[in-house]
């Protein structure tokens, strides 16, 4: 199946030299995410960055953080760069914008285009969230030919927005991501068991056809937040309900591996417009509109960004 591809969402020096190494050789990964929530989760709790961070001692923070993300970033891509080369859809690793400048476009372009231009890769993604100012930040990257990931897409109207200016102006490869189970995490505390582990799937399959209206071939959607949240779905559960044309799902270790064991021989088709509406209507019996949960996670995503950023940066 070409035109599905798995990432890794994950992210860590040991991991990098051994582990992901074979992931990519035996053709399991094509590509690798990042965020400040899981270098946060590796720096502050691995023991394989704590020479390098004593001897960066008396440096700004950030720049801590950054000669080590940066590091892990060149590791990546070099491991990914044949797959890059052989074929320029493939061999990705995203890098997120510092998340305190989500507000700010400007500074948020600048500081893209300068971790871009450090890291001299073109293989390497920026991760921009898709915040108010994420369009203005886009179209301006897009423009000056940085390959873009724009995260933290909920809202299948936002999905189409980003879709749009991409259609028009991306001049490299560009992914969407949708973010899939933290909206059943949100949901199925509210609403009867037939409607549970539902709602995350059928949001970012209205969130596929919205990308796929406008998308060119050097655009896909990409579905995120792919672990489970429930102990009663099977690990890989969103990876294999998400298995679509023309898509890419990054997930963590745990699903990768048990999709692995078993992986889909054949695409998923996608439920159909009358069939995602039908659900809408009977999540809003139970005054839940997927609309506005969407806006809610968004909010809380970015600053769940910050805080791991902020966590991070005060462990130096």
């Amino acid at each position: 199946m070409q035109e599905f591809r798995l990432w890794c969402d994950f992210i860590e020096r040991d991991f990098l030299e051994n582990d992901f190494l074979k992931l990519i050789n035996k053709g399991a990964i094509c590509g690798a995410t990042s965020n400040p929530s899981l270098f946060c989760e590796a720096i502050t709790k691995s023991a394989f960055y704590q020479d390098e961070i004593a001897k960066l001692k008396g440096k700004k923070a950030k720049e801590i953080y950054e000669t080590l993300a940066l590091k892990d970033i060149l590791q990546a891509s070099s491991a990914l760069m044949p797959l890059y080369e052989k074929d320029p859809n493939n061999g990705y690793i995203s890098l997120e914008i510092d998340p305190f400048l989500e507000d700010d476009a400007t500074k948020s372009i600048d500081e893209a285009k300068r971790l871009f231009k450090t890291l001299n890769r073109p293989n390497v993604m920026i991760k921009v969230p898709a915040s108010e100012s994420a369009l203005e930040v886009i179209s301006t990257l897009t423009k000056a030919s940085i390959p873009v990931n724009v995260t933290l897409v909920f809202s299948p109207k936002i999905a189409g927005e980003i879709a749009q200016i991409l259609a028009k102006e991306a001049q490299k490869r560009a992914v969407i991501s949708v973010f899939v189970s933290r909206f059943d995490k949100e949901i199925d505390p509210l609403v009867p068991k037939n409607l549970q582990a539902q709602s995350g799937i059928i949001n970012a399959t209205e969130c596929y056809y919205q990308i796929s209206q406008h998308a060119n071939k050097l655009t896909s959607t990409l579905f995120a937040s792919t672990g489970v949240k429930s102990n009663a779905l099977a690990k890989d559960y969103y990876i294999k309900a998400l298995c679509f044309k023309n898509s890419i799902n990054t997930a963590p270790l745990e699903a990768l591996n048990a999709y692995l064991l078993d992986p889909n021989t054949e695409y998923q088709t996608p439920l159909k417009s009358a069939e995602i509406e039908a659900f809408k209507k009977e999540l809003k019996t139970h005054n839940i509109d997927l609309e506005n949960t969407a806006q809610k996670l968004l909010k809380e995503g970015l600053i769940a960004f910050k805080q791991s950023f902020e966590k991070l940066l005060s462990s130096f």
